[in-house]
């Protein structure tokens, strides 16, 4: 599995390991604004998951089918990589694929960050979009995935006012293989429920999500952090779904204040 491992900054504390799970359909690049968490003594580890780049060799990666793919995919890097226990972060996609790391090996989990996701499935009306959008993909290409999606992923404000941001999301997009969209969508749209797992997360748990995301709204989460005891909610202001690049500074606040003094 192709990966980013950045590690803890000489002068850090030696805090631990600090996991990043990109979203659909994009890559690590995502990331890049968190990887300064290694400069707060955490060993920062970014997993690509299948058939989504950065770079050509991505595409050279066999689909998933289930969010449990993805799952057992990071299990087996962190294993490699003699990695026992962690924090586990996940944007949007990258949420569901940690609730499947949770049902499959809780005792890696040493805290977990659920930004701009939800714990339900999908509902019969998303599963329809998602098929939609799978045909959209094989007859017109990622690049018309990246129109579809962008509207979506970032508020009003960022597409107006940060063009960086909305050139990266769209190169990320575009850069992704049909294939690996076409194996997400299916991933996505037969994920099951996370909400029962819920009441029984007994680690540190930080929810972070943009005051204006579209996808993942605001009562999603606040329903999480009633449903999660002892977990802590951030509302990132002025974001969208991706609230990680939209208000990086914000996110990195809220992700550094909780690895400093929750875990």
């Amino acid at each position: 599995m192709r990966f980013l491992d950045v590690p803890a900054a000489a002068s850090g504390r030696g805090a631990g390991t600090l996991v990043l799970i990109h979203g659909f359909p994009l890559n690590t690049d995502m990331w890049q604004p968190q990887l300064e968490m290694a400069a707060r003594g955490w060993r920062v580890i970014v997993p690509a998951l299948r058939g989504f780049g950065p770079g050509p060799e991505a595409r050279k990666d066999p689909p998933a089918a289930s969010m449990d793919d993805y799952a057992g995919d990071i299990i087996d890097l962190l294993d490699s990589l003699h990695v026992k226990d962690a924090v586990i972060c996940g944007l949007s996609m990258g949420g569901y694929i940690a609730f499947a790391m949770h049902r499959h090996a809780a005792t890696y989990f040493r805290g977990l960050v659920l930004a701009d996701t939800r714990s339900q499935g999908d509902t019969p009306e998303a599963v329809a979009n998602r098929r939609g959008m799978q045909q959209l993909v094989r007859d017109k290409g990622p690049g018309a995935v990246a129109d579809a999606l962008l509207p979506k992923l970032l508020c009003d404000a960022t597409r107006a006012s940060k063009p960086d941001v909305v050139q990266n999301l769209r190169t990320q997009i575009t850069t992704s293989s049909t294939e690996a969209i076409v194996g997400a969508l299916d991933a996505l749209m037969t994920r099951p429920d996370s909400t029962p797992m819920l009441p029984t997360l007994h680690i540190p748990v930080l929810i972070v999500v943009g005051d204006q995301d579209g996808i993942t709204p605001l009562p999603l989460s606040e329903q999480m952090h009633h449903d999660i005891q002892g977990s802590q909610l951030v509302v990132i202001s002025g974001a969208g779904h991706m609230s990680n690049m939209e208000q990086p500074a914000a996110f990195n606040d809220a992700l550094g204040g909780f690895l400093d003094k929750r875990v």
